[in-house]
């Protein structure tokens, strides 16, 4: 995929709620699911290191199942969970890629951006460091999720039109 988007359709499949038996993620249910996903034509998959368990489940279901170039994966930095550091930024990234098999990201987002959050992800230097992980090719694409007012997004837009 050379162009931002190229290829992919308008609809992902989202692993923040996937179904269980029991308290354990039934993996069989999402190994169909991620069948007949693709057989649809459809190759987005969207997962986050604070979606317990979603990135081992994904790794099963898909990545083990099929070849890497077959499907687009995201996965999500929370910068403000844990100890609010750069280094445990860098852990929870390398715990994705652990915890995914994937080899790479196709697309790295700073999750929930908004507020304090927002801050937080300027000060630690995020944004540089998602850029260096992007030119070792461990990303293809980065930007970010957001849930906060209009104004706010403006002013990440124009502090960061690189995303």
């Amino acid at each position: 995929m050379s162009e931002l988007g190229q290829g992919l359709r308008k609809f992902g499949f989202g692993l923040m709620r996937l179904p269980k038996q029991g308290k354990e993620f039934d993996l069989e249910q999402i190994k169909k699911m991620v069948d007949r996903f693709l057989e649809e034509g459809f190759t987005y998959f969207d997962t986050a290191w604070v979606y317990t368990g979603s990135e081992n489940a994904i790794r099963q279901a898909l990545v083990e199942r099929y070849p890497r170039e077959s499907f687009q994966l995201a996965t999500k930095l929370a910068s403000w969970a844990g100890d609010k550091s750069l280094e445990s930024s860098k852990t929870q990234f390398a715990q994705s890629l652990e915890r995914t098999g994937a080899g790479y990201f196709d697309f790295y987002l700073l999750h929930n951006l908004g507020g304090d959050r927002t801050k937080l992800f300027d000060s630690l230097g995020i944004w540089d460091y998602v850029a260096d992980l992007k030119a070792q090719g461990l990303i293809k694409h980065y930007g970010f999720s957001f849930h906060a007012q209009a104004d706010e997004l403006d002013k990440i837009l124009t502090a960061h039109p690189e995303t």
